[in-house]
């Protein structure tokens, strides 16, 4: 185990002093390094997991610190895989912002065509919309003042009547009176359950 875990070792810190070529390299050879670190890594990858089976047959006082070594071998590879693909990742970025801007620099502008549009019609349509709503909404509010005010108006007829049929049952009430016609007792008790709901 010893000898594959020094083997290991040096080719971890092999990869990370060869990670320093991909910053200087040109753009033909960038892929060529990039693959070497990788095929690296995964031969480095290869190596961990016969150091995993192995330092669990060391003996036990061995055990824990053969696994200790071999996770932190691991630890170092992980990061070394992450950084690469995090300066993959940056390349292509970079790579793809080059191709737009000279697709941009190649660009052959025109003036507008004389029929240019302009896409108005939903908003046209969406604010006509609202203005029909909003007519709709001041249509109902003036309706509804208007039965406000008819129904005032009701009231106060309501009330002169109710007070002008007390004067009268007040003023005449022997068996004679006029308030004993039953046209005018029906319009008296009418009236008074009328402007009880208004009072």
């Amino acid at each position: 185990m010893e000898g594959l875990y020094h083997q290991t070792n040096k080719q971890v810190h092999e990869v990370q002093s060869y990670m320093g070529r991909l910053e200087t390299s040109d753009k033909e050879s960038v892929h060529l390094v990039e693959n070497e670190i990788q095929a690296r890594i995964d031969n480095i990858f290869s190596n961990l997991e016969r150091l995993e089976i192995l330092s669990s047959k060391e003996p036990p006082s061995k055990r824990q610190n053969a696994k200790l070594r071999v996770d932190q071998l691991k630890y170092d590879v992980q990061h070394l895989q992450t950084a690469l693909r995090n300066f993959q990742h940056r390349r292509y970025i970079r790579e793809q912002q080059e191709r737009q801007r000279e697709e941009l620099l190649a660009r052959t502008f025109t003036t507008n065509d004389s029929d240019t549009t302009i896409p108005i019609d939903e908003t046209l349509q969406f604010n006509e919309s609202l203005q029909n709503a909003h007519r709709g909404m001041d249509d109902l509010i003036g309706s509804g003042t208007n039965i406000l005010q008819g129904l005032r108006d009701q009231r106060v007829t309501l009330k002169v009547c109710f007070t002008t049929v007390l004067q009268a049952e007040n003023a005449g009430k022997g068996p004679n009176s006029i308030l004993t016609k039953p046209a005018i007792l029906t319009c008296y008790h009418l009236t008074r359950n009328i402007f009880k709901l208004f009072l």
